[in-house]
């Protein structure tokens, strides 16, 4: 290697890293509204029940033949749109779900094909729960930086309708169906000079209460039979007790990591965009972070818990309302089943 050589070599080892950026957003959610009111005449709630202990009013639903792939197809689309790509650019695909088309092939492979993506681009899904637009956040920053893709579509999608047992009201009022998705790429010049793109993702995890919130048919320990349908199986089961006091506690450690890791204190936060899964949740947080509410955006009373299409949703909503502004710094957290669940810093 001659000298030249080797000083560029030690220059680009020195160089910092490019930051990945977020180029466009994009949402869908099903036609069909079940509000709350729509609910009581099936099972025993009303829409004072239902808002005073969750804070939603009414949830999308789909309609029969629609599927998973579709609400992450739409959204893809417009986030490509305002990216300013063709989907054909799209190089990468990862859709974060629980609730895809089938058991197979995964949910990301049908996006790629109704998207038009890049011929032969990987298309994979990552199952995190309501976690799993932030764990896909942190897969797709690794892939970018790697240098394997330019463009990468990461939806996050569910159809939880088909999973939820709609005579058991501590959970049938809970979720509702939707995707959102990010196109994602490396900064530029003028925005890795600027300091934009993700700052920081942290994962975590804890097995030890994956019982708490499952869906136990279906896979290898409960194989679908005529029993674990009987036994209903199939269902969501959750116990909302321990998920609610898990949710604020490490909710709100992680996030203070994700503003430790930066330097950043709760002052220093624009917006919350987090996962809508209750708004006494989201309360509690807001008060063990010193953040008032009004740095939250909350739209759980008109989507309900869309689990990992919850944050994907909520920012394209921001973006487009256009309440983010360029220079904002956004905190993104989530939890869900596992217990799976992380935090985001992202200056815009």
């Amino acid at each position: 290697m001659t000298s030249s050589e080797q000083q560029a070599a030690t220059a680009a080892s020195a160089a910092p890293l490019r930051r990945v950026v977020i180029l466009g957003t994009g949402s869908a959610v099903p036609e069909k509204v079940l509000s709350n009111e729509d609910l009581s005449k099936f099972v025993d709630t009303s829409d004072a029940w239902i808002r005073e202990r969750t804070g939603i009013a009414e949830r999308h639903v789909v309609k029969k033949g629609e599927a998973a792939s579709d609400l992450a197809s739409e959204a893809g689309r417009r986030a490509c749109q305002a990216a300013g790509i063709s989907p054909a650019e799209i190089d990468c695909v990862i859709c974060a779900t629980i609730s895809a088309d089938m058991t197979l092939p995964s949910c990301a492979v049908f996006v790629q094909r109704k998207i038009g993506a890049a011929p032969h681009c990987p298309a994979f899904d990552l199952s995190a729960a309501c976690g799993g637009f932030i764990y896909g956040l942190a897969v797709a920053e690794g892939l970018l930086r790697s240098g394997l893709y330019r463009r990468i579509l990461l939806c996050g999608v569910e159809v939880l309708s088909g999973y939820v047992n709609w005579q058991d009201r501590n959970t049938c009022v809970l979720f509702g169906d939707g995707a959102g998705a990010a196109v994602l790429g490396l900064a530029d010049d003028e925005q890795q000079a600027a300091g934009r793109g993700v700052l920081s993702v942290h994962l975590y995890a804890d097995g030890a209460h994956a019982e708490s919130l499952s869906i136990p048919g279906g896979g290898s320990l409960y194989p679908t039979s005529a029993e674990t349908l009987a036994d209903g199986k199939h269902f969501i089961h959750m116990n909302g007790k321990v998920i609610f006091t898990h949710a604020v506690r490490n909710l709100s450690s992680a996030c203070q990591a994700a503003m430790s890791s930066q330097g950043l204190q709760a002052s220093d936060i624009d917006l919350v965009v987090a996962h809508q899964a209750n708004l006494r949740i989201l309360e509690s947080v807001a008060q063990r972070l010193n953040l008032p509410m009004e740095k939250f955006f909350i739209n759980i009373d008109r989507y309900g818990n869309t689990s990992s299409a919850s944050v994907p949703i909520a920012l394209d909503e921001v973006v487009r309302s256009g309440r983010v502004k360029k220079g904002d710094r956004l905190l993104f957290c989530a939890l869900g089943a596992g217990l799976a669940w992380g935090a985001a810093c992202v200056r815009w």
